[in-house]
Order: C-alpha cells, then sequence, then structure tokens
C-alpha cells in the first residue's frame, strides 16, 4: 500500500495572512506550538510561509545582522537593505519566505519525503485546487511512523546496550569480598 501526503497531513491549518503582524503570527505560533505558518491570500492560496528561523534576526532583540564597513561595498546595498527590512519590519509579508514549493494530496509520502530532503525544509503545504488542504511536517510523519509500527515491538539491543547488559551482569558474579 503506498501512503499518500492525504493519509498523514495536518487538516485544517493554521496560517496567517500576508497583512498580518509580526507579533500576531509569532503568538500564533506559541499558542499552537508550532514552528511554520503557511501565509495565505484572501482567497486560500498559499503565497509563502513563516518559520521561528525569520524571526531570529530582529532589531528588538538586538540580533539584526551586523556587518563590518568594509564588508558592506562588497554585499552591496540591496542586502543591506533587505536585512534592514527582515530585522525591522512589522509584517509578515516583509519577512516570509515567497514561491513556497507545495504538493498535491495524491502524492505519495515518498515523493514528499525527497522533496522536503531535497529542499531542505520542515514543511509542505498541501494544496488542491489553488488552495491550502492541509500540511505535512516532519513531526506528521513521525506520527504516521507511530501509528505503522506495532504496537509493543522492541527494536534489538544496540551494541552499547549490549555490553552495558554484559558488563553489569559481569559485575553481579564478581566476588566483592576480595576472595
Amino acid at each position: 500500500m503506498t501512503m499518500r501526503v492525504s493519509d498523514v497531513m495536518t487538516s485544517p491549518v493554521i496560517s496567517v495572512e500576508p497583512s498580518a503582524s509580526i507579533d500576531a503570527a509569532a503568538r500564533l505560533m506559541l499558542a499552537n506550538k508550532i514552528s511554520g505558518l503557511p501565509v495565505v491570500d484572501q482567497t486560500g492560496a498559499p503565497v509563502g510561509m513563516v518559520s521561528e528561523g525569520d524571526f531570529l534576526r530582529r532589531g528588538e532583540l538586538g540580533t539584526e545582522r551586523k556587518r563590518p564597513r568594509w564588508l558592506e561595498f562588497f554585499v552591496g546595498p540591496g542586502k543591506i537593505a533587505e536585512d534592514y527590512i527582515q530585522s525591522h519590519s512589522r509584517r509578515i509579508e516583509e519577512v516570509m519566505t515567497p514561491n513556497v514549493v507545495t504538493v498535491a494530496p495524491e502524492t505519495t509520502l515518498d515523493e514528499a519525503v525527497e522533496t522536503l530532503i531535497r529542499r531542505r525544509i520542515k514543511r509542505l503545504p498541501v494544496v488542491e485546487g489553488g488552495k491550502l488542504v492541509g500540511i505535512i511536517t516532519r513531526s506528521d510523519l513521525l506520527k504516521a511512523l507511530t501509528r505503522v509500527l506495532p504496537d509493543g515491538t522492541r527494536a534489538p539491543p544496540s551494541s552499547d546496550e549490549r555490553i552495558r547488559a554484559a558488563g553489569e551482569a559481569e559485575l553481579g558474579r564478581q566476588d566483592w569480598a576480595g576472595n
């Protein structure tokens, strides 16, 4: 049986609009214990993704990127302006990652995992008919794994566990009186 994205995706999806404030998005992520949000337009179509990583370089935290003056010559004014906007903006549309990679509900789980690995991303919005219908994340894959593993099965002991058990058994056989 080939598993599909629709078998493991989270739906409905918690999302945010591009005009939402940084504060609102951060609070939404914290309240729901999630590390990223799809950004959708008024029609429900995905237009970007925002994650915890987008909030790391913030002026409010004093963590904005600081470059030596001489390096600014090589980086160029465009990149400097982009960094400033990223660290001082107030709306999601200014910090989100645009052109988000998506998958369809009928995409195989294997294809979705390949996309996650190849693109080095942690979440994939699931789109059907141009609208966001779900999201598949690494934690969704872990949940799916726990559903397919037989209950009560234990992996064979690792070599470390075997060595530790053998050492404990040996200690139990030793004569501690020195005889």
